[in-house]
Parts: C-alpha cells; structure tokens; sequence
C-alpha cells in the first residue's frame, strides 16, 4: 500500500501505469508504463505469478524510463493480468493491468462467407435495438442474481456479458455464472447472467452487448452486493468473517497537515478476486462523505480521506482476503496541526429542505480574514449564501436548502487553516449525487440517489432532457442510471428530480489521448531532369497505428512562409515539376506525417531547388482601336508568373526601360507587368501610327495584334446633363462648355435664338472650351441657353433674378386697435428701396381706393385707412418677396368703451401668487376707476396700477386671501368685472422628497426634520398608523417651516414607520433602533479563579453595559434558575449570584453571559478543618466506681466529620460493653459497666489523619467508697464534657467526695475528681436533696421571626432561683425578648421574635444536674400566601394583578415579558404591608405575556392575555356624485388605529394604482379617485375583519361643455393663412378639430392650441384641396365653420426651349416650371395628349415636371405642348443622325 505523501525517495516510482487492453483475437495488444528509481530499477514482466520471457509473438521493448510488453497475434489464452515489476537496490514497485481476448463474431455454419447474401436495401435490416435492458440491483451477500436483457435486430444480433469492461471468464470461474439464452418464442433475442452466490467483489457495473452486421449497442446495470447483517455466512465456502491480524511488523508513516487529504492506495491480486476491507484503529470503516473508497481504473483499492482533522489520525489497514487466504497492509497517519487554530471550530448540523442552516465558527483575532468554502468551490456573499462577521465571530447561513447543498463545508483562515463540518440537507433525497463526475471516454458511468421513501418513481434528465428508460434502474430506497461506454455527446449536465427535489451533477466525458504519428525518416532530395526534382523518404517507425498521409510543404528561398503543395498517402517518393510552383526561383521543401490523432514534426529536405513555371496564355492579345491622341493599352494574361519581351513593328522594345521611346521624337511607351498580367502602354498615338504591329514573347507563348488609329466625332466632355444656374442682377455670368476636340468650332444659342457677340454678351474659345459670357446680368437675361455642335448640345438654365427683398420692421406681428372714424396706418420698412410689396387683407389683395391709401417713401411702405369703420378689421400682410409682415386691425364702434373683456371674468388663485387683471380701452387716453367688492381701490405697495396706451391694469403682486373678492374697471357706465377667488397653496414637503431610513443605537438621540411649504402649514406626525402624543419620550419641534419629531433615548420598541402629514403631501421615516452591544464593563478578565470555605456565602458579582441588558448563568454549561440555595441578583449595572449556604457540591464553572460577552468564574469551595467546639482545655479526670455506666461526649463543629475513639493508645472496638454513637455534630462513647479494665486516658480524634484535633478523656475506676463533694467556687466545669449516670447527665459542682458507706454511687459531678485525703460529711449532717431534671432539653429548631419555648421538668418543686438558664455556658443577657417562667416542676424559656443571633446551645442547671440543647435558627422563608391569578382582558382595558406574602415590608420587582416594570402613566405598583399590587392600563395586544413578581429568591407569576377588541366601523362612507375629470374621495373611521380595511367596488377588490390611492391616517381610511371617468362609476364599499360598512353609490357626471364662441367661416386665397377660435365652458376640457371629416394633428402646416377654455386652430400655406368644412368637437357639444380657399391660377414660370435637337436614339427632357407645386399639367405631341409609358415617362418634383422622351427616333420629330392650367408653351423637337 502506497500513501501521496509527496515525500522523495530512490525506490522505484511509478509515473504512468499500465492501462488494460482488449484486442480481438489475432490482433496486437501492447501494455506500456513509465517508471523512474535512482539506481534505474530493473524490470520484468509477469503473469500467474511467472515471469514472463521474450519469444516469437512477446517483446519487451523499453525506451528510457519507459518500458512496454507487445503481444502479437493475440491468442484467447494470452488473456489475464500482466504484472509490471520493477526492482532496484533502494526497494520495489509493481503495477498491473489486464489484457483481455476477444473471439471474433462466430459464422452461421450452414452459409460459407461466399454463400452468406448481403442485405438488400429496404428489407428491413437494421442495428440492434434492446427491447428489454438489465435492472440494476442491491442484494446481500450470498444471494442468486439474475440479470436479463433483450435485443432485436436483423440479423438477429449477438449477445454477450462483460463486467467492469472485462469479459465474465476474466474475472470468475465458470462454475460462479452461468449463460442461459431466452425462449425462442420471445422476439429477438435474450441473454440471461445467473450469479450463483453473489460475492463481495461481484459487485459493479454489467454491460449487455448486442452486436450485428449494422452495428452496435449495449445496455448496462449496478450491482451492488452487501454484507449481511447476520456475522457468519451461509456459504461454506466463502472465508470466515476479516479478522485484522496484528502486525508483524512496523507500519509505514504519513504525515499530512490539518485540512489537506490523504490517499492510501492498496493493490492486492488474487483468484477469487479478494475482497477488500479498510479498518482504521481496529474498527471497520464505512464509506461517508469525508472517507471515499473506490477502485481506480489500474484495478487498485484506494481510501481517500478528505479535509484531514486531528480526529483522524491512527493506524489505517487494509486487508484482503479470498478463500485462499489472506493478507494486510498498513500505514499511520499522522496530523499535523497549525500553530493558529479556530478558537471553536465548525459543527456538523442538519436542515430541512427549503430551510436554512447556520454554521459558526471562532477565530482567534477579530481581524483576520476568512474564506467560505464548500468541498473545493469558494462561496461568495449572496442571498443564497450570507456570510456575517460578528468580532471573532464567522457565521454562515445558508437560504433555501436543497438536496445539493448537502455536503462538506469549509471556513478557511490565511495559511490555508481550516476548520470542516457536515451539513445534512432532510428531505426526500437522502443520498445526492457528486458534484461532478469525470470518466474516461469509453468507459461506464454510474449514478446513484437514495431517497426518503421506497418505490417513489423519479425523473433523470440531462441538460433538461429526459434520458431513456433503459438506462434508468430503481429498487426500493435505490435509483441508478448507468450510461455505458460512454461518448462526448454524454457529456453535460444530469439530474435527478423526485417532486420539488432535485440533486445535479456535472458529467464530464474526459477524451482518451492518442500520441500523433511520428515523422518520415531517410528524407532525401535528387535534382534530375531539367525544371524537376525528386524527393524520396521512408515510412516512419514505428509505423502509426491509424491510417495517415504524408504532406508536402515548399517554402521559396528568402520567404518565411511554407506553402503546402499537395498530399500523399502511401508513396516514398513523389516528383515534384516546376509547374507546381507559381513563378521562377529556388524552393526548399520539407515533409509530415498526419493522421486523426495530430501531425507529427517537420523533416527538410537538405538543399533547394531552381524551378521555373511553364507559362501558358490565359487571355491573349487583341487588336486596339484608338482614336488620335489617346494612349492604346495592349494587355495578355499567363498562367504563371514569368518574364516576356515585347516588340513594336518587329523591334524589340528595351526590358531594362519601363518608359521609352523607340526613337527620338517617335512614338513613346510604357510597360508594366502585375502578377500573371503583362501590359503595353503607347502613349498619344497618331494617326500616321495606325497598322503598327505589336508583339510578345517568352518561353511557350508568343502573341501579337494590330493598333488601328481613327478620327474622333466630337463630343461634350463637360457638362454631361443640363445646368440650372441662378444669379441676381449685375451679377457676372460665365457659361463653360468644354468638347472633346481642341479648336473645333461650336455655336451658342438662347431660347433656341443664335446669340451675336456684343458688349453685354461675350463669347470666348480657348482650345476645347467654349465660353458665353454675360459682364452684367439683367432679369431678362434669364431663359435657357445652349451650346452646339455637331449635333450635340450642352444645356445650360440661367435664372437672373433682382435680390431676395427683407423687411426690416416689423419683424413680429403687429396688433392695432381703432375706434370708428379713426384714421389707421399700417407701415413696413423693406432694405431695398425699389423693392415692390403687395398688400393683402384677409387673403385679398388690397387695392388703392379712397378707402385705402397706398403709400411708398424710399424703404417705407404704407396702408392708410383715412376713417376706418367696423368692417374694416381683419388681417393684414405685407408681403415682399418671400418675406410678410402681419397686422391684426380690430375697430371697435365708439358706443364701447371696453374692448376687453366682453364677458365677466374669473380668476383664481393661491396666495402669495402674482395677479393681473386687465382692461383694454378704446382710446388710450380714457380714464378708469378701479373697485372692490364696491369700494374704491387705492393704490399701495400690495395693490399696483398701471396704465399702458389703451391697456389699464391692477396688480396684485403678492395676493392674500383676504384679496378675494369682485373687481371693476368702470368707465362712464360701463364696467368690466373680475371675480378673484384666493386659496391657501397646497402644502408641499420640500425636504425630504424621497423616503428616509435611519439606523440608530438604543439611547441615541433620533431626530427626524420635515421641512414646508409654508410656515404656518399644520403636521400630524404618525408612527405605524397611530398618530403620536408628546411625552418625555418623544418630544415635537417647530421652527417657521422646519418640524422635528425627536427621540432623546431611543429604545428598540420606537422603532418603525413614521409620517410626517402636511394634508396635501407627505413625507415617510424608517426608524430602526437597535439595542447596543451588550457588555462586560467589570471584571476585566475574561476567567477568574474564586475560593470560598464550605459552608459559606459565595457570591458572584459582574457589571454590565447598558444598565439594562439581561443576563443568564451557567453552571457547568447548563442554565441554572433561581431558588432559595441560589439567588440571582439585579441592581443598575450589577448582576449578582449568590449561593446563602455553599456546599462543596457547589463548587464548579458559573458563567455570566451576556447577548454579546461572557465572564467564567471557576468556584473553589474548600471545607474548614473539622474542630472540636469545646472544651477549650482537657477536662479533668473522671473517677467512677466499677459497674457504673459512664458516657463521654464531646461536639464537632461539623456533623458528618468522621471521629476515632482510641483506649490508652488502642482503637476503641465496638461492643464488650461499649457503644459508639453519632447525634449529629456530637460523638458518644457510652461504657455500659465501667471496670478497672476500663479506667484510662480515651481520644476522640477528628479523622485519622497524623496531627489532626483531638480531645482526651481520663477514667478512673476505684472501689467501693462513698462521695463526697465539697463544694470550691471558681472551677468551671470543663464545656463540650458530660459525665452521664443512668442515662442521666450529673452536673454539679467541681469535684466530688466518695463514701464507702453510700448506696450506690451519687452523681459524679463533670470535672469530678477523687481526693482520698478528703474529709468526709458527717452522718449527723444529712445531705441536701437533689434536684434532678426528669425531661430533659431537647434540640429545637426555629425560623426567624418566631417565637421559641425551652422547657424542663424536675424532680421535685424547686423553690426560685432553684435552676439557672445559660447560653453558651454564660448566664443569658437582659433582653425584653426573653423570658422565664415556672409551673410546678416545669420550668421554661421563651424567646420572642427569634433572630440568626439567637443561634446556639442553651443549657439549664441546677445544683445537681445539667440540660443542654441546641436552638438552630434558619432564615425567614418568604412564602407567598394569595399567588398571582391569570388575567384576561380586552384591549385597551386595565389589569390588575395581586398577591399577599408571609412578611411585610419585603421591597419586590414587577417584571413583564422579562423587563422590569416602572411606575408610570400606564403602571402602577402598590404595596400594603403583605399586599402588593400591580395596575395596567391602557393595554395592547403586544403587552400580552407573563407578568411576574421577583423578591429575594421568590419568583411568582402569572399570565397576562390580551385580546384584541373586533375591529368597528365608526362612521362609514357616504354616497357621492362627482363630475367626470374630477376626484372622488371616500371616507370612513375605525374604531382603532392599526386595522386593515379592504376596498371594494361591486364586489372586487380594490389595489393602488396611479389614479386609486390607499390613504391611512390615524383611524381614518381613505379612498381617492383621481380623473373619475364613466367606468369608475359603480357601488363601493369597504370592509375591516367581518365588520362591513354598506354600500355606497359613486355617481360620475359627464361633464356639460357648452360653446361660448362659435366658430366663423373663413375665405383665403391659396398659399395664405386661416385661423380658426372656439371657446368652450369648460377650462380642462380636451377637444378634436377635423377638416374635411379628417382628424387634424399638429404639423408643418396645422397648429393647435389652447389657451384656458379657448382653443385655436391655425392653418398656414393653404391649399386649394384644404377647403371643407372645419369641426371642433369637446365632449357632446361641437361648433362648425366653412374653409374657402380660392385657388391661384397656375402660370408657368419657366418655359422649355422652342426648339430642341437630339441625336437619334438619345434622350430628350423638356421640362417647364409651374407656379406652385402639386399644379397639374398635361403634354400634347401634335395636338394629342402624351401618356406614360415605356417610351414616354412624365416627372414631377414640387412645381417642376418633366416630359422624358426615350430612344429618341426619326419619327419622334414635331411639336411637343405643355398646358398648365390656361397657360400652355410649345417646343419644336428636332431628330438628327440616320
């Protein structure tokens, strides 16, 4: 086994490896390899395990590096592996490949080849088609597999088996298959493969091959074989299950660094065919997506491991094994990780088709770059893939999964560090396909899908084509296609589709390379004959194995480029003649070899060869006919390109001189040679040259023609076409006319008049030109003129005309009003003073009369109207030349003083905006008087008036509204009267105008500014719909035109949609606040170490930033919650956890996070050494007489410290009359009896530790004596030791006396000790008797806050004072808290209220007797006694939440959905001793969720529903009735703010749309119909949930236009102007004008507008086809007027010539110019009139037309006639020639 570790040794090495090879039986098989080593290795062939030696039909040929084995005459038991060994000193390397041996197709043993008959076309034969194809399969190991396929054909094809490209026998024994053929009775033919016992290695791919006379096909199929789940097979035969043996020896080592891959490749060989496993660290290994295992195409196991992590590291193995046995082979991989690595690396995560996943990950510096991969393609940033950096967090989140985003991702650091994980993609496709997939052309692709859900049926397709159904195999959870012997065309992209899923991969067909042939050998060159050479060469060697040609290239000594000559495919030798070449030099040549593979390199032939072409004449010489004075051309063509001579009359003309002259003073030459082409040039031949002879020759060709020379007719070079000239008066006129000939004579002609030469005309020759020349030209110069000669003529129309007349003033239209009588002058300036003007009057010319005065003074023309009179107005032009001035004259009848307006006026308005009224008079001079509203106005800087001629105005340059009102201008009795209606102006929004989006962090200061129109202009400013109130928290701005809405500490819940509303307009805000970083601010370290003592306080404390960020505790990685051992505390910044009593099992990681930092502190409880609570010395030692019980007690300061009792040094054993006992922090050490065996020092040690406390106890056993006490004031008996008789503890005084006499023994006081020496008591004295305790204390415990009751009983009624109450052996303070008192032998102890220091031991004593116990005081327990109730209520409405603990006065937090709550206008907390209460108001559905009540440790909650209260239609819309082209606005109110209302119109939804806007505004819901036409009008209605408001009727009017001002006929002449007016009533009014019942639209000649409600139609340059009757039409009403045009009689402008002569079959043009364009006209020969054809053709362009006369001929002669209206022309048309 080999691993790519890349790493160089000397052990062979190989770099190309044998492919496997099948030949058909006969034929050649060759297996070649590369192999390198250092020594070179030695290398020896194979097979069977015997090494193979060379013969007859085997050869080893090697080539360097390169060794081969080449097989000839293939026999079919030469098929097998072939081995390839290679050995040297360093080591050994071995690659194999099969060889497999085809049997040629077997005859049809009746018919011999001869006798076999061919098919004949259309019999029906045809390539073999399967009808039925192999189903791939899964099976478990040991299982029958049975595949079939059926093919038709005819012939009736062939059918055979091959598995994995190798044919069955290859691979398995006969007795593993078997071949059954199909039914006879089945169509075609069938061919079933019978696995006996499927095997491990059988599986793979089997391909079916079908093969006939006309071709080929085949079919293939998958299959799989797996291992049972059961551990013992039940094949005998088969090898017991693998077993990895141990090594024997040492592995091999592999090391790969962390994210790169690694490839162990194990090649085994064997018969069976072994069966692989690979084994990592023991344990078998499954295929996955990160461990690949295949077998390559060499026939090697491979076990490829992606992305390597450091998990991966271990020992590797593969074993082989087959019934014969088995072997092993291992290598160990090592991962070397890099020093920078993920601080937390990438996890394997799942997702749900269509969802999404998200992949995290930590790097160790917040600025280092990271790269997203997925395998080995890069991600980018899209919406597919969103990548977030967050600090050293790198996050990817993948949109909308699917089965092909299953795979393996990568997060990437610089140096290539990388961190992996899986994702899984759930859904119905559980195994995907590769990415993609490469495969050898020829070989066989296999894909293969698992899916979710068995017997679904998918669709494969390639580039969205469906593949065929014989390639398709499916089989429970299983899909397979299986394409064999795969071709380009198989290339592209397959998928496979199950419903909405689909997983692709890319195909790629890689082409097998073939090596190009190699080149000829033994290239030689031979020059033989003349003009010929011979190239000979050999075939090469060795000789390719595909057919191919040979190609020669020549290459002309001195060039650079190689030319091909031509292809050979089997000669040596070829002759290569000098007619290949194209022209004369030396050429080298050199020779190929190509075939279908590529060309191979060059071979030169040594030397070069002279090779002439041999020319041939391709166009020959022709005989040239010149006329005197041109150059004749002589020219011949030739097949080559070769040199030549020319002669002239027999005399060679000198080659070395490109211009020449054959003698001085004769005829010169030039000649020129262009590639194949040869010409002769002799310039200005004469006419004694005609009959020269000219001649060429050179090798193979001679040619010759004759030059013949004549006399040229005379013919106009210049101008070809007729000439329209045009020039004004005294200009200069010059006519040119150039001819062919030098000094031939021409004739010059105008009209068809001879002109004379005289002082105003000039006519000039000079060699071929002719000039007429005219020094001053005169109007009457014009007409056309032409020059002759020699029946040709040339043309020449001169247009002399005055210069173009301009008028100076007035240069715009010019409006005059007159009063009747009163005289008017119109004048106009021209810039030439004999200019002449013609003046018109509605389209008439006007006539001097004496009405109207016509008057010129130099450049001044004047029309006088001396008393003009009503009828008099109209529009006046004055035209000169092309140029007019116009005049507007409107007389007015001197009983009306105003002229305009005429009607009252209406003006409307906004303020601040300028207007103008105007009043026009009839006389300039004529005074007004102004009005308002009947007052009389007086002129200010707000009111102006002015006065300009007859026009009177008032000017209000700045309106108010409070200038509304009507106007007069009052002159005598007459007024004109102005209506002025002011409006406030529509508010606009200036700033913004588009929508603004603001991103701010929580507490920043948010300020959104709206700046007006207008100063004064109200806002409404609302947030998502509710119109907003000022508070602390959102405060409004103004300042003139700017208003400011201001957040001073945003919070995340301001954010939203905010409208600014300025009633006409409106302006949008985006407000997003988002909470800040949350952090960390104290402690700085990241980790902190903390110790406490056990039991103890422990408390955590953190500061974080903001005050108000929420944290959460871990411990040990999981969230710990509030209770009464663990508090979590809150206050501004700081976030504690408090453990009241730690014990060490609380010792462990509590982490404090943050949504954006954590902090750990790592607790370290340690418990405080076990101590003895007293005595504080030893006590002193107890003496006991023998058989009296004794107890030795002492107190730990911890309950479960172990203790060890020891006698004199001994361990104290349990039992002879002992007893160990345990009472919580007390140990006991009872002596039922006590004997002098007992009498000794006894240690009670804390654990058996050396040097641990201890307390000692001396026991002294004596005889049979009385005690006696005597009494010594100041010996404390020694705490924590108790000397117990009875079962009763004795405390007494200090020591004790013994009596012999006394019955059994007294008390033995604590610290008793025996006085031998001691006096007695008398017997006359009795003893005083003793007051023993009967009930003993017992341990009490209390909560704080109660009240406690110690209690005794005695013995007798002892008398006051009789017994004494102590604490911690010191008598008990004075406290009003305590108090004792006494029943009879009862005695007790009270404690009020008790408190954590009340805690401790009491003890009660009398003088012969003690009790102690211990009051435990635990803190008080908060316990809620009424809990919070769930509340539900309706929106809007008030909460009330209450409940009642066991203390008062306890401070509590309120909290809802986890945030604290504040006492504010919407929340009130109160608080009565137990009581607390919280209040509610005005409540929304968003308020909705747990309310809680946090104290100490005690948490209560509850639940608070909101439900939102049905949304009500307050007041609905109204009916409304609206004039088409106007809005409609429907409205209605909601009982709540944020509600969704749905317009309707009969019965359809309403959406927003250029003319329907949705307006929400506060609890208002609008809809606006803008530009109403008839469709909109309909039923409305609009709804909100399931409330509905009724319908109502929207009512469209059409809007009544009525004309004012009809329209007036009008009558104009031709080429003038007409102007058509019509007021309507309506000002939005669009209205369509015809003429002629044809639509009119704005162009050259028509113009429309409109001004308010009138509307003006212009028509200029008329004409006669215009007039018709003019409509306007707005809406129903229309007016109607008449257009009269009087058409211009139409002249002729210009004339044709009189007479005309054309040369016969020429072309003859008269043409003739008309008045005005689109005049008619009509051509008459002799009389009758002329109609298009092929020999007449008439032209017209604008008012030119042309008569075209074709092929003029003989009898085209006569008189031509051009009638143009009542004006006609005639020309006489001459023919010459014939």
């Amino acid at each position: 086994m080999k691993a790519s570790s890349g790493d160089q040794g000397s052990p062979p090495c190989f770099l190309r490896f044998p492919r496997p090879v099948r030949v058909v039986s006969g034929a050649e098989a060759e297996l070649k390899c590369v192999v390198l080593g250092e020594p070179p290795p030695v290398v020896v062939w194979e097979k069977g395990g015997q090494q193979l030696a060379a013969s007859e039909r085997l050869s080893f040929p090697a080539d360097g590096a390169e060794h081969g084995l080449l097989l000839s005459a293939a026999l079919p038991t030469d098929a097998g592996v072939y081995v390839c060994r290679a050995r040297n000193a360093a080591g050994e390397a071995y690659a194999a490949a099969a060889v497999t041996v085809l049997e040629p197709p077997a005859s049809d043993p009746e018919l011999q080849p001869a006798e076999r008959p061919l098919p004949s076309p259309g019999s029906g034969e045809g390539a073999p088609v399967f009808l039925t194809g192999p189903r791939s399969q899964w099976v478990l190991r040991g299982a029958e597999v049975v595949l079939t396929c059926r093919a038709g054909g005819l012939p009736e094809p062939t059918l055979y088996w091959e598995k994995d490209g190798m044919a069955l026998d290859e691979v398995w024994d006969s007795s593993h298959f078997a071949l059954e053929q199909g039914l006879e009775d089945g169509p075609g033919a069938s061919l079933a493969l019978r696995i006996l016992a499927a095997r491990l290695p059988d599986s793979g791919v089997y391909v079916c091959h079908a093969r006939n006379a006309h071709g080929h096909a085949q079919a293939g199929a998958l299959l799989q074989v797996h291992q049972p789940p059961e551990s013992p097979p039940a094949d005998p035969d088969e090898a017991p299950a693998p077993v990895v043996e141990p090594l024997k020896c040492a592995p091999k080592t592999f090391w790969v660094n962390e994210g790169k891959h690694a490839k162990f490749r194990c090649y085994v060989m064997g018969k069976p065919e072994p069966e692989i496993e690979w084994h990592w660290e023991g344990r078998p290994l499954l295929p996955d997506r990160r461990r690949l295992m295949y077998r390559d195409r060499d026939g090697g196991f491979v076990l490829k491991v992606l992305y390597c992590q450091a998990k991966d590291r271990g020992l590797y193995v593969c074993a082989a094994r087959n019934s014969a046995g088995q072997t092993l082979s291992a290598v160990q991989l090592h991962v070397k990780e890099p020093r920078l690595r993920f601080t937390r690396p990438l996890q394997d995560v799942e997702g749900r088709e269509h969802g999404i996943a998200v992949l995290e990950c930590k790097v160790p510096n917040s600025r280092i770059p990271t790269a997203w991969f997925r395998e080995d393609q890069r991600l980018l940033p899209c919406r597919k893939y969103e990548q977030i950096e967050e600090g050293t967090v790198r996050r990817l989140i993948i949109h909308r999964l699917k089965a092909d985003d299953d795979g393996i991702y990568l997060c990437e650091m610089r140096g290539r560090v990388r961190t992996v994980a899986n994702v899984t993609v759930k859904g119905p496709i559980l195994k995907r396909l590769p990415r993609k997939l490469d495969v050898l052309e020829g070989e066989n692709a296999v894909l293969l899908v698992e899916t979710l859900e068995a017997g679904v049926e998918g669709r494969w397709s390639r580039d969205g084509e469906e593949l065929p159904v014989i390639c398709q195999s499916s089989s429970g959870h299983m899909h397979a296609l299986v394409l064999p012997g795969v071709t380009r065309e198989d290339a592209g992209e397959v998928t496979f589709s199950l419903g909405n899923s689909r997983t692709t991969t890319l195909l790629r067909v890689k082409c097998v390379k073939h090596s190009p042939p190699g080149p000829p050998i033994s290239a030689e060159m031979f020059k033989g004959h003349k003009n010929t050479v011979l190239l000979t060469w050999k075939p090469p060697e060795p000789a390719p194995e595909t057919p191919f040609i040979y190609r020669l290239e020549r290459q002309e000594v001195g060039s650079e480029d190689w030319i091909q000559c031509f292809s050979i495919e089997k000669a040596g030798a070829v002759e290569v003649p000098g007619d290949c070449v194209p022209s004369e030099g030396d050429y080298r040549f050199r020779i190929c070899t190509v075939s279908g593979h590529g060309r191979s390199p060059h071979v030169v032939f040594h030397g070069s060869a002279h090779l002439v072409p041999t020319a041939r004449l391709v166009a020959g010489l022709e005989d040239v006919q010149v006329y005197d004075g041109e150059d004749a051309v002589f020219s011949l063509d030739l097949s080559t390109i070769i040199q030549g001579t020319w002669f002239l009359n027999g005399e060679e003309l000198k080659s070395n001189e490109p211009e020449g002259q054959v003698e001085p003073g004769a005829l010169r030459y030039c000649m020129e040679q262009k590639g194949l082409q040869h010409r002769l040039i002799l310039h200005a031949v004469k006419h004694q040259d005609s009959g020269a002879l000219v001649g060429f020759s050179c090798p193979g060709v001679q040619d010759s023609a004759a030059l013949t020379i004549q006399e040229s007719p005379v013919h106009i070079l210049s101008p070809q076409d007729k000439v329209s000239l045009t020039f004004t008066t005294s200009e200069r006129v010059v006519l040119t006319c150039e001819l062919s000939r030098v000094d031939f004579p021409a004739t010059w002609y105008k009209d068809g008049q001879k002109v004379e030469d005289s002082e105003l005309l000039v006519v000039k020759m000079d060699g071929r030109k002719h000039r007429l020349i005219l020094p001053e030209a005169k109007v009457q110069d014009s007409g056309e003129f032409e020059c002759r000669t020699e029946g040709v003529s040339a043309f020449f129309g001169v247009t002399v005309q005055d210069p173009p007349v301009h008028i100076v003033d007035p240069r715009e239209h010019v409006f005059v009003h007159a009063i009747t009588s009163e005289c008017v002058m119109l004048a106009c300036e021209v810039d030439r003073e004999d200019a002449p003007v013609r003046w018109y009057k509605d389209g008439q010319e006007v006539e001097e009369s004496d009405f109207v005065v016509l008057e010129n003074e130099g450049p001044h023309r004047r029309l006088v109207l001396p008393a003009t009179q009503p009828s008099d107005g109209g529009e006046f032009q004055c035209v000169a030349g092309d140029e007019r001035a116009y005049f507007t004259v409107t007389i007015t009848d001197v009983s009306s003083w105003i002229v305009y307006p005429s009607g009252k006026v209406y003006v409307a308005a906004v303020r601040l905006e300028r207007v103008v009224l105007t009043c026009e008079l009839c006389r300039p001079w004529a005074e007004v008087r102004w009005t308002k509203d009947g007052e009389e106005v007086v002129e200010s800087p707000a009111l102006l008036l002015q006065k300009e001629d007859t026009v009177r105005r008032l000017v209000l340059p700045a309106v108010q509204l409070e200038d509304s009102g009507e106007y007069l201008c009052e002159i005598d009795d007459e007024s004109a009267s102005f209506t002025v209606t002011v409006t406030e102006p529509p508010v606009r929004i200036i700033y913004p105008r588009d929508e603004v989006t603001l991103i701010a962090v929580t507490l920043e200061c948010v300020v959104l500014m709206c700046e007006l129109s207008r100063e004064d202009a109200p806002v409404r400013w609302y947030k998502d719909g509710l119109e907003v109130e000022e508070s602390e928290a959102l405060v409004l701005e103004r300042d003139g035109p700017r208003c400011r809405l201001v957040l001073p500490a945003a919070q995340p819940e301001d954010g939203g949609e905010f409208v600014c509303d300025a009633g006409d307009d409106s302006a949008f805000f985006t407000v997003t606040v988002t909470a800040p970083p949350e952090r960390i601010v104290h402690p700085a370290a990241r980790s902190l170490d903390l110790h406490f003592g056990a039991p103890g306080r422990v408390e955590l404390r953190c500061e974080v930033a903001p005050a108000g960020s929420q944290v959460r505790w871990y411990k040990d990685g999981l969230e710990v919650e509030a209770s009464d051992a663990l508090q979590l505390g809150a206050e501004g910044p700081t976030r504690t956890l408090t453990l009241p009593h730690a014990q060490p099992e609380d010792a462990g990681e509590y982490v404090c996070e943050t949504r954006d930092e954590a902090i750990t502190f790592n607790v370290i409880l340690a418990e405080p050494p076990v101590q003895f609570l007293a005595p504080e010395t030893t006590p002193s030692p107890l003496c006991v007489a023998p058989g009296e019980p004794v107890v030795l007690s002492c107190e730990l300061s911890r309950a479960g410290a172990p203790v060890v009792w020891s006698h004199n040094g001994r361990p104290v054993q349990e039992g002879e009359g002992l007893e160990l006992h345990a009472e919580g922090p007390r140990r006991v050490l009872c002596i039922q009896a006590a004997g002098p065996a007992h009498a000794g020092l006894y240690t009670c040690q804390s654990g058996a530790a050396p040097g641990a406390p201890s307390l000692s106890f001396t026991v002294q056993v004596a005889g049979e004596y009385s005690l006696g006490t005597k009494p010594e004031s100041g010996t404390p008996s020694p705490a924590g030791f108790l000397l117990f008789q009875h079962a009763l503890p004795i405390p007494g005084p200090t020591s004790l006396s013994i009596f012999p006499i006394m019955p059994p023994p007294a008390l033995l006081k604590q610290g008793a000790s025996l006085q031998p020496h001691q006096t007695p008591w008398s017997p006359s004295s009795p003893p005083e008797t003793e007051l023993l305790f009967l009930r003993r204390l017992q341990d009490v415990r209390a909560e704080e806050g109660q009240d406690v009751c110690l209690e005794v009983e005695t013995g007798r009624v002892g008398t006051a004072g009789a017994v004494r109450w102590v604490r911690g052996g010191q008598p008990l303070p004075h406290d009003s808290r305590l108090s004792m008192a006494q029943d009879g032998h009862i005695h007790r102890l009270f404690i009020h209220g008790v408190i954590l220091a009340d805690q401790g031991t009491y003890g009660c004593e009398s003088h012969h007797d003690r009790t102690l116990a211990r009051l435990s005081v635990r803190p008080r327990q908060l316990r809620v006694l009424r809990p919070l109730e769930d509340v539900t209520i309706s929106e809007g409405g008030s909460a009330t939440f209450q409940l009642e603990l066991s203390q008062e006065g306890v401070t509590g937090e309120w909290a809802r959905g986890g945030v604290r709550l504040y006492p504010g206008p919407k929340c009130h907390i109160h608080s009565d001793g137990h009581r607390h209460r919280l209040v509610l108001n005005s409540l929304g559905l968003a308020d909705s969720g747990c309310v809680s009540f946090t104290a100490d440790s005690l948490r209560c909650a509850a639940r608070l529903i909101v439900r939102e209260v049905p949304v009500t239609i307050v007041r609905g819309p109204h009916d409304l009735e609206v004039t088409e082209g106007d809005t409609a606005t429907f409205e209605c109110e909601l009982s709540q703010a944020l509600a969704d209302v749905t317009w309707e119109k009969d019965g359809s939804a309403l959406t927003p749309s250029p003319r329907l806007w949705l307006q929400a505004l506060g609890t208002r819901r609008l809809l606006q119909l803008r530009r109403c036409g008839p469709s909109d009008a309909g039923t409305y209605s609009c709804a909100v949930g399931t409330a509905r408001a009724r319908p109502v009727r929207l009512t469209v009017r059409e809007r009544t236009v009525a004309v004012l001002s009809e329209l007036r006929s009008v009558s104009a002449r031709e080429g003038d102007g007409a102007t058509f007016e019509c007021t309507v009533s309506e000002v939005e009014i669009t209205g369509r004008w015809e003429l002629g019942g044809r639509p009119l639209r704005p162009g050259a000649r028509v113009r429309i507008r409109q001004e308010g409600k009138k509307h003006i139609l212009v028509l200029s340059e008329l004409r006669a086809e215009d007039a018709g009757e003019v409509r306007f039409q707005a809406g129903p009403a229309q007016s109607l007027a008449l257009l009269e045009v009087e058409a211009l009689p139409l002249q002729m402008c210009r004339h044709p010539p009189r007479e005309k002569t054309v040369l016969v079959g020429r072309r003859a043009v008269l043409e003739v110019t008309v008045s005005r364009s689109g005049g008619h006209v009509c051509w008459l020969r002799e009389g009758a009139e002329l109609c298009p054809g092929d020999k007449y053709e008439m032209r017209s362009h604008g008012p030119t037309h042309s008569l075209v006369i074709h092929d003029v001929r003989p009898e085209d002669q006569g008189t031509y006639c051009c009638q143009a209206g009542q004006d006609s022309t005639h020309t006489r048309l001459l023919v010459e020639g014939e």
